[in-house]
Parts: C-alpha cells; structure tokens; sequence
C-alpha cells in the first residue's frame, strides 16, 4: 500500500529539514493555526465544564482540522458530561477513548454511533501535545509506511 511511497529513513538531518519548512513563510498558515489552537485550549478556554468553552474548542477543531461533524453540539455536551479536567490533569490516557466514543454524532449526511478517534487525539493533545500524541490517516499511514519498510527501528 505504501512501497510506493519515497519516504526517507527518519533522522536528525531530516527532523530538522521538516522544523525549518514548517518555520518557513509558506507555511505561515499552519503554524498560526496551531499557535491558535494552543492559546485557546491552554490559555483562553482551558477547562472542559462550560459548555460554551468547549463548543469553542470542538467547533474550532472541527472547522481547522476539516473534520467534517455536522452536529457539534452534542458532542460538546458530551465531552463536558465526562468531566475531563481530572484525566487531563494526570495524564490518562483512556481518556482519549471516553471521548472517543458513547455518543451518536452526524458524520456528513450520516447519523450513526461513531468513535470519533481521531478528533479525540486532536482534542486531547491540543490541551496536553506532549501525553496525548494526534492520529490521523496520515498518521496511520505512516506507521503502515514504517511497519513495512526495512529500517529496522528495534
């Protein structure tokens, strides 16, 4: 699926290749975006008991990352019923799935139970980025990419 792929073998030289195009003018866009992402999940709206402080967050989240939930409102309500500031105060990491999961939500045109994984990582890790890493599809396909290639990273 991904032997196409020319991925080169991760490495000091590489990493900071990567930090520089991303400190880079053409990607201005990106990082003001997390800049922005992290002064409202840490600084303006930190806590996850007001349902207008989290609806923020969701909406923001749902509109930047291009997630595509129709209904947010009752996701929100539903991460506020999980009262997460605790789990997020001392890292863990069956948060993720809490919100992940137990809720109906609208998926494009379609209402069904869904485990929201991905948003769940982004969530989390907008509050606390160095416990709670993203996943994503470009994530997943990465970590298939690393899986089959033969760097060997044991």
């Amino acid at each position: 699926m991904t032997k196409n792929l020319q991925i080169p073998k991760p490495s000091k030289k590489e990493i900071k290749y990567y930090l520089k195009l991303w400190d880079s003018p053409q990607n201005y866009n990106y990082s003001l975006q997390e800049s922005s992402l992290k002064k409202l999940f840490t600084k303006t709206h930190p806590f996850n008991n007001d349902l207008d402080d989290v609806l923020v967050k969701v909406c923001t989240l749902n509109q930047l990352y291009s997630i595509q939930i129709r209904k947010i409102f009752g996701l929100a309500k539903h991460i506020v019923s999980l009262n997460i500031d605790v789990d997020l105060k001392n890292n863990n990491p069956d948060l993720v799935g809490r919100i992940a999961s137990g809720h109906k939500i609208h998926i494009s045109k379609k209402a069904k139970e869904s485990y929201l994984y991905s948003f769940a990582t982004k969530y989390c890790s907008h509050h606390k980025p160095t416990i709670y890493p993203i996943y994503d599809s470009y994530v997943g396909k990465m970590l298939i990419h690393y899986k089959e290639s033969d760097f060997n990273f044991r």
